[in-house]
């Protein structure tokens, strides 16, 4: 018994007839009675019921179910094979949060472009809340971002979590743990202006302040961190950081705990139940492994997720 024996038995049923079968196939008729006629013989009974129609006989129904089983596991090897053969070309498109260039961007592209240098990258994204559409509509295989996130239809596995620190230009505002009072009073620059409403950092510094019946009222909102953290710099106000972030912050700003702790949640979502290019799932691969390094040398960063 072959595959080509199953595949021409499958095509002779969908289509009808030896002849429709053939002419999908684009082969000679003969051809498909043939095979078909090898393979009654291996399984020593007829599959079908020759006349004007075609039809199938007792052992041919009970090895049509078996024969699209092979046919599709066949097919499933085909192209895992093909997968790895896909790491000499093709497209890697993952979606990164905003602030991904401080975490990963340049290092992990390097890695990956002279490990794979024939595949093509593709890295676009402005918040994490951009990045989930655009994962569960299918327009990007998967994405990095900062939890929470609506993970409707996505799968999402948690790589690391980073704390987010207050951050001011004056040290005595940055000598100890400090209170949301403290942010709800003061001049408080934030950033992700565009995506205030959805952006992970800012609803759980909103949740929180709601519980505790304060208010969020930005002094001034700008669209990226480096924007707010130059703003900070020059004493107009005080923003809110990851600590990865400020790892490579400008001289002249000092860093403190949030009295609630506060963190970025940082994540890998996919839409459920996809299967991922092998390009994206290396890339995938070597981002876990670079942020759990990242994590690893960061005291306020901790590893989440299996260790690679």
């Amino acid at each position: 018994m072959t595959l080509i024996q199953l595949l021409y038995f499958v095509s002779a049923v969908e289509a009808g007839s030896f002849s429709a079968a053939a002419e999908r196939l684009r082969l000679a008729t003969p051809s498909v009675s043939e095979q078909i006629r090898r393979l009654e013989r291996h399984v020593g009974t007829a599959l079908f019921e020759r006349g004007r129609v075609l039809q199938l006989t007792d052992a041919g129904r009970a090895l049509l179910p078996q024969a699209r089983a092979t046919l599709r596991a066949a097919e499933e090897a085909e192209r895992a094979v093909a997968d790895v053969r896909g790491l000499k070309g093709g497209l890697a498109n993952f979606g990164l949060f905003r602030n991904a260039d401080y975490y990963l961007v340049g290092p992990l592209a390097e890695t990956f472009l002279r490990e794979h240098p024939r595949v093509r990258l593709r890295l676009p994204g402005q918040n994490s809340a951009e990045v989930a559409d655009a994962v569960r509509a299918g327009r990007l295989e998967a994405g990095l971002v900062v939890l929470p996130v609506d993970d409707e239809s996505l799968t999402v596995a948690s790589i690391m979590r980073d704390e987010v620190r207050y951050v001011s230009a004056d040290p005595r505002r940055a000598g100890g743990p400090v209170p949301l009072e403290m942010l709800a009073r003061g001049r408080l620059i934030l950033y992700d202006a565009a995506w205030a409403g959805v952006d992970p950092t800012r609803r759980q510094l909103a949740t929180r302040m709601q519980t505790r019946g304060l208010a969020m009222a930005p002094y001034v909102e700008v669209e990226r961190v480096e924007g707010a953290l130059e703003l900070v710099r020059r004493g107009l106000g005080d923003t809110i950081a990851a600590s990865t972030v400020l790892r490579t912050r400008e001289p002249g700003l000092h860093s403190a705990s949030l009295e609630e702790p506060l963190h970025d949640e940082i994540a890998v979502i996919q839409r459920r139940g996809a299967r991922l290019s092998a390009a994206t799932a290396e890339f995938i691969r070597l981002a876990r492994t670079h942020l759990h390094r990242l994590a690893e040398g960061n005291p306020h960063a901790r590893i989440l997720g299996p260790r690679d």
